[in-house]
Formats: structure tokens, sequence, C-alpha cells
């Protein structure tokens, strides 16, 4: 068991601790993250486990390279809450000038993942849900997340074990950040377009394709399975091991976000207790509260207003 320590903010035991196994043969360079927010243990367990069984002779990496970092955000993991002083997989890259620990973290990480082909990322939820992975665009040439490797980013999404994808993220992300700016709201940790920049993101940035897998729920031991066995299908998936290529799910459901919804009022809530995948009748109702409102009508007054579902919401 890893063991959290409590005084986070003096601790000297805060750091980035990797571990890397280079195989003899040419092949990809593969990094595998756990805890990017730190109450997302499972990838945490399933990565040690996995070091482990290396150490132990039970997996032999052949080619090319395998880096696992436990905890990304030793902060976060630390208080075993999401962030430390914020969400690092938001606003992602390296800054000159660090304000906070995850800044400081990110001109560590964002080096590292720079030096790797395939990024696996490993996540849990809140709520009780099946397994899904987020994948990226399909092939582009556009401003926001120029693209070459969705063949083989799919291909890898579809040997995890899972059943679900979701993609869509960051454009949807920076949807969200023109509405704020439009109607007045954005603040500076959210107005700029790369709020939406995590690790997947930032991975593709740099050359590389990346995978984020939301495992299952927080604390549920099956969700360190399923973290387990998508890093030995990963693993041997891209020839790192020997073992047999995993088989390919070719019966899946997807999901494209389609917009995102800032919780603007205290008084805002949902409906009801919604889960990932859930599906939607036409006209129900997801959430109740406060309408966005211009600057110029806030100072009007309030006035209660209710949103009609999408498509799907994050």
């Amino acid at each position: 068991m890893l063991r959290a320590m409590t005084d986070a903010r003096s601790s000297p035991g805060l750091h980035l601790r990797s571990i890397a196994y280079e195989g003899l043969a040419p092949g990809p360079r593969l990094i595998i993250l756990g805890a990017v927010h730190g109450n997302e243990t499972c990838g945490t367990f399933a990565i040690e486990r996995v070091v482990r069984d290396i150490d132990d002779g039970k997996i032999a990496i052949r080619a090319g390279s395998v880096t696992l970092v436990p905890v990304a955000n030793p902060l976060a993991f630390a208080r075993r809450s999401r962030t430390g002083e914020r969400n690092l997989n938001r606003n992602l890259f390296p800054r000159d000038a660090p304000v906070d620990f995850e800044d400081r973290i990110a001109n560590r990480l964002c080096p590292l993942l720079a030096r790797h082909d395939v990024l696996l990322d490993l996540h849990s939820t809140r709520g009780r849900t099946e397994p899904f992975a987020l994948v990226g665009p399909r092939d582009n040439d556009g401003p926001l997340q120029p693209f070459r490797h969705a063949n083989e980013e799919r291909a890898l999404a579809t040997r995890l074990g899972v059943r679900r994808f979701v993609h869509g993220w960051l454009d949807t992300y920076a949807q969200g950040v023109e509405r704020r700016l439009r109607e007045g709201r954005a603040t500076a940790s959210n107005s700029d377009p790369r709020y939406g920049i995590g690790t997947t993101e930032y991975m593709r940035s740099v050359g590389g394709y990346a995978i984020t897998l939301e495992c299952g729920q927080h604390e549920d031991p099956a969700a360190v399975e399923v973290a387990y066995r998508a890093i030995r299908n990963a693993l041997a998936h891209l020839g790192v091991v020997d073992d047999a290529p995993p088989p390919e799910i070719t019966q899946y459901e997807a999901l494209r976000l389609r917009d995102v919804v800032d919780r603007a009022d205290a008084d805002d809530r949902f409906e009801r207790e919604w889960a990932s995948f859930d599906p939607l009748a036409k006209g129900e109702l997801i959430r109740r509260g406060r309408r966005p409102r211009s600057p110029r009508r806030r100072r009007q007054g309030r006035r209660a207003g209710r949103m009609r579902p999408h498509s799907a919401c994050a």
C-alpha cells in the first residue's frame, strides 16, 4: 500500500517519481500515468503491481521502453483530493514563471511526456459507471489540435478491454471558453483557450498519441483490475512485451461531447444523479438552476431557468 504524506506542503517527500524500463530491441516509447487527480488511485495501485511484476520477472520488457509514473500529482495524492492547488489536467503546459504546485509538476511532466510516443493515463470517476476511454480527434490540420495518429490511437483504445468510448474533449472545452468570455463570466483560470489541455492533449501536441482511461468508480477494487489489464494489453498491443496481442473490441458504444455547462450559481443542481452514458429522452430535464446572464442582465436581477438536454454534457 502507498502511504499518504500528512504535511503535504512542507514534506520533503513531494517529488515526481518515475520508473523506466528499456527493452533491447527497437520499439515504441510508452508512458503510463496514475493519480493525475489525487483521489483517483486505481492507476497508482495497478502501476505499482506492474512494477513488481517486471522486477519479479513475470513481465519481460523486450522492445522499446515503458515509463511508469504511479503518482503524477503528489500534492493532490497526499491530500487524497482531486487537486492540489489547481487541476493538473487543465492548462497543462510548461511555464517560465510557475505560480503553483501544479505548474511546477507540469514543468517536469511535460518534458517527460515529450520524450515518449504513446501515453496511457489512468483515471476513475465519482459515480458508478462502466469503464470508458477518451480518444482524440481524427487526423486534421486545424488550428486547435492538429493530429496525425488517429488510426494508431483508436487501435490502442479498442484493445484496452473496454467497450465505451468518448471523443470531442478539446473542441468542446474551447467552446466553453468562448462562451465564458462572451457572457462575461470568465476567470483567470478558465479563460485561456488552452484551458482544456490536459495530459493527452499535450501528448498529441508534441507528436505522440494518447488515451485517457476511466477505469470505474473511485475506491472500487474492480477499477484497479481494469487499470492493470489495460496496462498489460497496451504493452502487448505495442509489442513492448512478447505476450499475445489482445483482441480488438468490435462491438462498442461511442459518445461525442456536445457542450460544457458551468455551475454558475449555488442553486444549480442536477435533476437526478447522472452517470456517463445514461440515456436521455427527448425533452428530459438535466438540471435546474439560474440561466447564464450577460453582465447587463445580471444587474437587472436574477431569473430562474432550466436547461434542456443536449446529446451529451460534460
